[in-house]
């Protein structure tokens, strides 16, 4: 009988995930989530490294609602702060992770390619590889506090 090894973040996350650049503008960055149909996009640098994330949110709140034209605004003025995991570390320590820090996306890393993103891990992702407990959890922690 084959033996169940734990779920690894590569087990759990899409794969192939781009980025917008930090010298790109808020602007480009909200076309690229549009034509991807999604709601936030990495962050990479100019040495192709993950500076931080942007939302659609983030855009709107910190951008259009200041009075700032989002074309004029660099994505890496919005970085903020920036919570990532290993591409080896368990699926678990990746839910925990988010649970800790409210997030629904999770950025992977692989530590032992480069230190380069490889990977997104979103609530679909839980959804469909944990326990409906834990997802019960990740709800109950994540959506907590949020507005």
């Amino acid at each position: 009988m084959a033996e169940n090894k734990p779920l690894k973040a590569r087990d759990i996350m899409t794969a192939g995930t781009q980025c917008v650049g930090e010298h790109e503008s808020l602007q480009d960055a909200a076309r690229m989530m549009r034509d991807m149909r999604v709601g936030a996009m990495p962050i990479c640098g100019d040495d192709d490294k993950l500076k931080g994330m942007v939302t659609d949110r983030d855009i709107v709140v910190e951008c259009v609602a200041a009075g700032d034209d989002p074309a004029q605004v660099e994505c890496g003025s919005l970085g903020g702060e920036l919570h990532w995991i290993d591409a080896e570390a368990s699926a678990t320590d990746a839910l925990h992770v988010m649970e800790e820090h409210q997030v629904k996306r999770l950025p992977v890393i692989d530590v032992q390619d480069g230190h380069r993103l490889c990977g997104m891990i979103s609530e679909a992702n839980l959804a469909q590889n944990l326990t409906d407990q834990q997802i019960a959890e990740f709800a109950s922690k994540v959506y907590a506090g949020a507005h």
